[in-house]
């Protein structure tokens, strides 16, 4: 895959500029920025800028509704139900995590959940948001459904990544991933490249192994069969029942608990119906909230210190990749595919943004 080095405060100045011109406030694109372009430091391509072109496409066809407010719909003191009202994802998932942080300080943890939404970029951006005011933060999130529940051949379930975060030294841990083996915009930059995917991310129409991109996407595209494998294949012997039962955890602490859509009845029919859960967790509910940060420090430094299998020099602890990332990529810049940037052209043109402005240097298709 093609890629070129763009730095961070260009991207970002182009960002606040796209989500200003569809109609969005300066503190509104300033979230919405900061939660795609974390993505993109992170080194997690798939849900950073090119995920552009699908924001438009949801706004300009009426499922994203850019004036839409979160409203909070039932609530205790530990928990709340909020309805998104199809508004953005990252604005909504902003407002109820918040929510969830403000409770759990006050009584010691708590449940948000949403119904009603659209994508909201990484959950782990989320968690992070507890974890940076010291709080454990976990954040979920089901999706339109392109994945297969073991021993089928019909898509039933979104990708429904998991996240969390706690405060711990030298950095926090932070772990973000789906429960499907991959996410779909692995598939949509396999695509681009025009490579095969390996044989055990995707299933044709008929529910067997596909290494072909396109293939695999259109037939979710159409609703035709096959899809994405969840976390650990499609045999049982290698675990794919348990990336199957992640799935449906999601799915209770987001749908079920919203009284929202399944992953199987959203986006259809023109709306989204996206559904996130958030819960905070004060430390300081379980006893010193220091010691308990030293004691997982503790442990992730025994960790990485632990012996290394033959021809390997180190174990890493979640979130220190993303640490290391996060310094490389403010230092030399962000690596967006050509074919990103000329999306990002394309919709320039659109919106009435100067491209040239902002990438002239860079681009040359």
């Amino acid at each position: 895959m093609a890629h070129v080095k763009i730095q961070y405060d260009v991207m970002d100045a182009f960002c606040m500029d796209v989500f200003q011109r569809f109609g969005f406030t300066k503190e509104e694109s300033r979230i919405i920025s900061d939660v795609l372009l974390l993505s993109d430091v992170y080194g997690i391509e798939s849900h950073g800028a090119q995920r552009l072109v699908r924001y438009h496409k949801g706004i300009a066809s009426g499922m994203i509704k850019v004036h839409a407010k979160p409203e909070i719909v039932f609530e205790t003191p530990v928990s709340a139900v909020v309805d998104g009202h199809d508004g953005m994802g990252q604005l909504i998932g902003h407002f109820a995590m918040n929510l969830a942080i403000k409770k759990a300080k006050e009584i010691g943890m708590a449940i948000v959940t949403v119904r009603d939404s659209n994508h909201f970029g990484i959950a782990g951006y989320y968690a992070k948001m507890a974890c940076d005011q010291g709080l454990i933060g976990m954040a979920f999130t089901n999706s339109e459904a392109i994945v297969v529940p073991t021993f089928g051949k019909k898509a039933m379930l979104g990708t429904n990544p998991i996240a969390i975060s706690m405060p711990a030294e030298p950095y926090p841990f932070f772990f973000d991933a789906s429960t499907s083996v991959v996410t779909r915009g692995k598939f949509e930059m396999y695509r681009k490249a025009e490579k095969p995917i390996p044989d055990c991310w995707g299933l044709d129409a008929n529910g067997h192994p596909c290494t072909n991109a396109a293939e695999v996407l259109t037939n979710i595209d159409k609703k035709a069969g096959g899809g994405i494998m969840p976390l650990g294949g499609a045999e049982e012997l290698t675990g794919s029942h348990k990336g199957y039962g992640y799935a449906m955890l999601c799915e209770i602490f987001c749908s079920i608990l919203s009284m929202g859509l399944t992953s199987n009845h959203s986006i259809q029919n023109g709306k989204g119906g996206t559904c996130h859960g958030f819960i905070a967790i004060d430390p300081a509910a379980f006893g010193d909230a220091e010691a308990i940060k030293q004691h997982l420090s503790d442990f992730l430094t025994e960790l990485r210190e632990s012996p290394k299998a033959d021809g390997k020099e180190r174990i890493y602890t979640h979130g220190e990749k993303e640490i290391l990332a996060t310094a490389d990529r403010m230092k030399n810049g962000l690596d967006v595919d050509v074919k990103t940037l000329a999306e990002m052209k394309d919709l320039s043109e659109y919106v009435g943004a100067d491209f040239n402005s902002y990438f002239g240097d860079i681009y040359n298709g």
